[in-house]
């Protein structure tokens, strides 16, 4: 039986329901400075998630919390954070040549070549700048992929959500609750030579595969280590983030897959690599880091 949402929860999908309806209708420049100064009143607050944000950064920059530089560092990460959900809005409205023109990218011919060999790539991302954008822009750029969605609450946000995915040309599996098996899903879709992208640095499973991240341990969803694993597939790190007005987006060198060692023991290899290079990723946009939970496993409330 599926819990009745709350209040809050019905209020935001209200909202998220409004925006995309309201907010392409307007003017841009009216619009971004509303969102800009919504993050602005948010981040003065400091609330629950911009202090998991500082703490967060905190990692990152090697210093505490309570820093000032990381104070300062966690208001234009917000800004970035209400940038993404302001330019959610205006996607679906957005012309390809757009989404074309302002993309920056270094390193996609390895992506391509991959393809054209008929080798499927999985593409892992943190959570960074503009992952739909990025979506936008490899679709139209004549590469329809398949992705995984959180679930959210409530139900219809996450089929709104979805449905918003889909209107791009990605196509979408729920992590939970799907009607089919989603790894087995995303396995034929590499093995016919297709790309997958999936977001890699936080696992909500609790079952993930344990990694040094910024010097403490946290874990890591196993999916994009297990898939190239098992397909074959290269396994590419793609770093995104935002670069003045226009969005930024660097693919990393595959990660190899050790010739010996177990399964387990080749994921877990993988995995630490790709952490590796989420760290330099975020090392050098943390603004545009948009981690506003709990990460690392010292930090994770103990389950009941």
């Amino acid at each position: 039986m599926t819990d009745k949402p709350s209040l809050q929860d019905r209020l935001v999908a209200a909202g998220f329901g409004a925006g995309w309806t309201l907010v392409p209708r307007l003017p841009e420049r009216l619009t971004a400075w509303a969102f800009r100064k919504a993050a602005d009143r948010l981040w003065k607050r400091h609330g629950g998630s911009v202090r998991r944000l500082e703490s967060n950064l905190a990692r990152v920059r090697g210093t505490s919390p309570d820093d000032p530089a990381i104070r300062e560092l966690s208001r234009e990460g917000m800004r970035s954070y209400f940038r993404y959900f302001h330019e959610v809005f205006r996607l679906p409205s957005m012309p390809a040549e757009e989404i074309l023109s302002r993309m920056k990218v270094v390193g996609d011919e390895q992506v391509y070549d991959n393809l054209a060999k008929g080798r499927g790539v999985v593409l892992a991302l943190p959570h960074m700048g503009n992952w739909d954008q990025a979506g936008a822009w490899f679709v139209a750029k004549g590469h329809p992929f398949t992705t995984v969605a959180e679930r959210l609450r409530p139900e219809s946000l996450f089929h709104r959500y979805t449905a918003f995915r889909q209107g791009l040309g990605m196509e979408v599996l729920p992590l939970t609750g799907g009607e089919s098996h989603t790894f087995g899903t995303l396995a034929q879709r590499l093995r016919a030579g297709r790309p997958v992208a999936l977001p890699a640095e936080r696992d909500l499973t609790a079952k993930g595969v344990e990694v040094q991240f910024f010097g403490s341990a946290t874990r890591m969803p196993a999916g994009p280590g297990l898939l190239a694993v098992h397909t074959g597939a290269a396994l590419i790190p793609a770093i995104l983030y935002f670069e003045g007005r226009d969005w930024g987006l660097q693919f990393h060198q595959e990660i190899a897959v050790p010739a010996e060692g177990t399964r387990k023991e080749k994921v877990a290899a993988v995995m630490q690599d790709l952490a590796t290079v989420f760290e330099k990723g975020i090392t050098e946009h943390p603004e545009d880091w948009h981690m506003l939970q709990r990460l690392w496993l010292e930090d994770l409330e103990p389950r009941g």
